[in-house]
């Protein structure tokens, strides 16, 4: 009897398998996708586990501290330039207190605008320089003018922003005084008239502002040159002219008012009003004579 010989084709599934296998994405799949599957399967496990979770915070926090903390990363120490004393007070005080603290936890932009609302800065920049040092440079204000208010006297810049509070005018008598509402806010009207009024600086007390829209200049003695709304500088001009020529604020004059430019007019100090009608009606009887 013969033996059956084995058939070599490969069975059904067999041949699916083969198939399968010589498919690139099954490969793939086989070699890539079901090992990264048990690895997220036994990862998701463990960190369901609010322990394993805590801990892994832990070390996380603990390897990022001992990034941060690492020498070339410390700021050791504090410059200022630009600054006075005072001012370099003022500074130190809004920036950080301990020294060395890592340049991580240093806001660089929350420490300029720290400095920069210091009323005698104009403006600031911090950084951090090699070497571990924090960097700060102050471009401080510069007092334009004196400004007489309520609370006392103040340095403005010109601006009208504060600088400083001023114990005694004459600690800064080289710069000018105003006085008034909105004398802040014209500073700069205010400016070009004491810039004008040169030829009589030795004279000039202050400028006030009046009902916050023009302004009054202030000679020694109480004398006063009360200036139009519209181009107090011109009106100056022509005063100061008339007085080169006719030396008009040497005489013994209370108010020279030129707010109407078609009709400026004069007043006199009561003595000189006095002895002006006296000296009218003298003359005036001298005519009826």
């Amino acid at each position: 009897m013969r033996s059956l010989r084995a058939d070599p084709a490969p069975s059904r599934w067999r041949y699916r398998y083969q198939r399968l296998m010589l498919t690139p994405g099954f490969r793939r799949t086989l070699r890539v996708g079901v090992p990264l599957a048990l690895v997220v399967l036994v990862s998701g496990g463990w960190l369901a586990q609010e322990s394993n979770q805590l801990m892994l915070q832990e070390t996380a926090q603990h390897l990022r501290e001992q990034f941060e903390n690492r020498p070339e990363f410390m700021v050791a120490g504090l410059e200022i330039d630009g600054a006075d004393a005072d001012l370099e007070a003022e500074v130190r005080a809004v920036m950080p207190a301990d020294f060395p603290v890592s340049s991580f936890d240093l806001d660089l932009e929350a420490l300029r605008l720290s400095v920069s609302a210091l009323d005698r800065v104009e403006s600031a920049r911090v950084r951090v320089v090699p070497g571990g040092v924090l960097d700060v440079s102050v471009t401080p204000r510069v007092a334009a003018a004196v400004w007489r208010s309520r609370d006392g006297l103040w340095l403005i810049d010109g601006d009208g922003i504060f600088v400083a509070p001023l114990a005694e005018r004459a600690d800064r008598a080289d710069l000018p005084l105003v006085v008034g509402e909105g004398a802040r806010e014209a500073l700069g009207e205010a400016l070009a008239l004491t810039e004008a009024a040169a030829p009589l600086a030795t004279r000039v007390r202050g400028l006030v502002r009046m009902g916050e829209r023009r302004w009054d200049l202030v000679l020694d003695e109480g004398q006063r040159i009360l200036l139009p709304e519209e181009d107090p500088v011109r009106a100056l001009e022509r005063v100061l002219a008339i007085d080169s020529a006719q030396d008009l604020m040497g005489r013994d004059i209370a108010v020279v008012d030129m707010r109407n430019e078609a009709r400026a007019t004069i007043r006199l100090n009561p003595a000189a009003a006095a002895a002006f009608r006296s000296l009218a009606e003298v003359r005036a009887r001298q005519q009826t004579e």
